[in-house]
């Protein structure tokens, strides 16, 4: 009698872990590794979600980090992918290479983002970039073209660095980049403000600025100057680009940029959240999440 309950417990228990094992929403542990870019920027990169899922790679912007992405790391309806971040050169646990070139060439950012792709045998990832993530996706695209992704999501992403697309905040930048520490800070938590239009709780807002805290100044400024190549490649991809943008937007110029991905590709497809800032992901995120999800579906089907 014992030995049959004892085989029936064991029967049991392989069953539960190869449900576990093979079911399309099992997790895995969280994971941290490194990966090296052609000039040898380290570069730190996370994993969560199903493992067996489509990947998504998530790309934050100026001053932030992986941290960004909390939202999109903890929702239900995203789990079924495997999510990858990572943080970009000059930011959170990434290397910080001091000096001008390492940050001013954009080949440079879009060798990080091949890198990360390679480093984690992502197999067509729908690649995801907020704000300065946004360039960094232009500037994959115009350099290894999108043979190996599936699709790309610019959320309030910037598409070029120029006059009428970037809202004017000089009185900001300047701060931003000056060498009292005091004034900086303060610059640091204007511009993070700048990203809502409903700012998160003190905790979530704190973060972010030691976020900010966390970055290169050398990188801070450069990145005025940096090359971006949207017309290389928003204009050349032909797999599926969605852009989503926050309608009260004080960073990026809403109707002008999403105006001029229409020029260099008329068919990428846009959302616009109305009371959304900059950081239309983090203030509606159940929203973002399921616009998300359904284009992951979409694009991975192709």
């Amino acid at each position: 009698m014992l030995t049959r309950m004892l085989n029936d417990l064991m029967t049991a228990a392989v069953f539960v872990a190869t449900l576990l094992a093979t079911a399309p929403d099992a997790l895995a542990a969280p994971t941290n590794y490194r990966v090296t870019s052609k000039d040898g920027v380290k570069l730190a990169v996370q994993e969560s979600g199903n493992p067996n899922g489509p990947p998504v790679i998530f790309i934050h912007g100026l001053l932030g980090s992986r941290l960004n992405w909390e939202a999109q790391v903890q929702s239900a309806e995203l789990r079924q992918y495997r999510i990858i971040t990572y943080d970009l050169r000059g930011h959170g646990l990434s290397d910080k290479p001091p000096g001008a070139e390492p940050y001013h060439d954009g080949r440079h950012w879009a060798d990080d983002l091949q890198a990360v792709i390679e480093g984690s045998h992502a197999t067509k990832p729908v690649v995801v970039g907020w704000s300065l993530g946004g360039v960094v996706i232009s500037n994959y695209l115009a350099a290894y073209g999108d043979r190996n992704i599936a699709g790309g999501v610019y959320v309030d992403g910037v598409v070029e660095l120029a006059p009428g697309q970037i809202v004017d905040h000089p009185d900001v930048y300047r701060d931003m980049n000056s060498p009292d520490l005091k004034t900086h800070l303060d610059g640091e938590r204007t511009f993070v403000g700048l990203c809502f239009n409903h700012r998160p709780d003190n905790d979530t807002f704190g973060r972010l600025l030691a976020n900010a805290a966390m970055a290169s100044w050398d990188m801070q400024k450069e990145i005025p100057t940096m090359t971006a190549f949207a017309a290389d490649g928003i204009a050349k991809a032909h797999v599926p680009l969605l852009f989503i943008y926050g309608g009260r937007d004080a960073l990026v110029d809403t109707p002008k940029t999403l105006a001029r991905a229409r020029a260099l590709n008329s068919h990428i497809e846009t959302k616009v959240y109305p009371e959304a800032g900059h950081a239309s992901f983090a203030e509606e995120p159940d929203r973002f999440n399921h616009d998300l999800a359904e284009f992951v579906k979409s694009a991975s089907a192709k």
